[in-house]
């Protein structure tokens, strides 16, 4: 049987934190059902590109359309051994869903693995789920990780940090980092 991990994203998710995660995840023989709330199986969520130019923040631009592979009505949290959260700019409205936040909550609540890059941790924050967990993100959401009871870790963009069964980095030069990190949380034995 095929091991299914959830993916929660929604428009102007950030390209490369929601297709190299996708991708990657795929290409280990996951299942990755990747949902949005009031959207279905085929629908499409449009991805920003983020970059860092030298300004105080990030710059976005347009990026890809990107078609959801699940019916985020259909979720069951129990058919899933992972939850990977996208960044970008989705988790800002993405945690105003009630069943968005159970859904977090519920991963929490079976001690499942739980990866959030970048934005993503601001549906832990708003989950309740980070009271004692370290955890790191976009440098802007961390006063957010810090309020909701979380201890904020700076690190590098292509890092990432493991507490429990949380793991977490702060943008998509991260990637290859919290992938990696996130299928040794799901037990994964890769072997070259």
């Amino acid at each position: 049987m095929t091991k299914k991990v959830l993916m929660l994203a929604g428009d102007f998710t950030e390209d490369y934190e929601t297709m190299v995660p996708f991708q990657s995840l795929q290409m280990l023989g996951y299942q990755v059902d990747v949902v949005c709330p009031e959207k279905k199986a085929g629908d499409i969520i449009r991805t920003a590109i983020h970059d860092f130019e030298g300004e105080q923040t990030y710059t976005e631009k347009r990026g890809h359309n990107f078609a959801l592979t699940a019916d985020f009505d259909a979720v069951n949290t129990a058919d899933y051994v992972g939850l990977f959260i996208t960044g970008g700019r989705s988790p800002e409205y993405l945690r105003l869903y009630p069943r968005v936040i159970e859904i977090v909550q519920e991963f929490f609540k079976d001690n499942k693995p739980v990866a959030a890059i970048c934005h993503g941790p601001q549906l832990l924050t708003s989950a309740n789920v980070l009271k004692g967990k370290k955890a790191t993100a976009y440098p802007a959401v961390g006063p957010d990780i810090t309020l909701a009871g979380g201890e904020y870790v700076a690190i590098d963009a292509d890092k990432a940090i493991v507490d429990g069964n949380l793991v977490t980095s702060p943008a998509w030069p991260g990637d290859a980092a919290i992938v990696k990190e996130f299928v040794k949380l799901l037990g994964a034995k890769i072997e070259i």
